[in-house]
C-alpha cells in the first residue's frame, strides 16, 4: 500500500500549511461598563475599523417611536449566553442592561463597532 492513502486508494485529507497571519483569529476584546475608549485598528488595503474597549452610554431606540436618546448604562443585569459575563458587567450582543430609561436589549456587536446601540424593553 502505498503512504498516506486508504484502501481504497483514496487520500487522507490533512492539513497542508499553516495559516497565514491575516487567516488567525484576532485578540478577544472584553467591552467593560467604563469611560468611552476606542481604538483604531488597520486591516488589509489600510481599511480602518473603531472598535470599543469600554463604555458606559448607549443609543436606545423605542419600539413604539423611531426616536433615539442617549442614555448611561448602570449595570448589566443578564446575558443570555453566558451568565458569568452579566456577573463581570461584559457587555455583548443580547445582553440586557440597567439604564435611566429602563431594560434595554443590546442589538449590535460592541467588539466590531465603535458603539453601543440598543432597544428599549417592556
Amino acid at each position: 500500500m502505498k503512504l498516506g492513502r486508504k484502501i481504497s486508494g483514496g487520500k487522507y485529507s490533512s492539513k497542508m500549511r499553516k495559516k497565514k497571519s491575516y487567516e488567525r483569529a484576532g485578540q478577544a476584546r472584553i467591552i467593560k461598563i467604563g469611560n468611552d475608549k476606542r481604538k483604531k485598528l488597520t486591516g488589509l488595503g489600510k481599511t480602518e475599523k473603531i472598535v470599543l474597549l469600554s463604555g458606559k452610554t448607549i443609543n436606545v431606540r423605542d419600539s413604539k417611536s423611531a426616536s433615539v436618546k442617549k442614555t448611561i448604562i448602570k449595570n448589566v443585569t443578564e446575558t443570555p449566553n453566558n451568565r458569568f459575563l452579566a456577573r463581570q458587567n461584559i457587555l455583548t450582543k443580547g445582553a440586557i442592561v440597567e439604564t435611566e430609561l429602563g431594560k434595554v436589549r443590546i442589538t449590535n456587536r460592541p467588539t466590531q463597532e465603535g458603539n453601543i446601540n440598543g432597544i428599549l424593553i417592556k
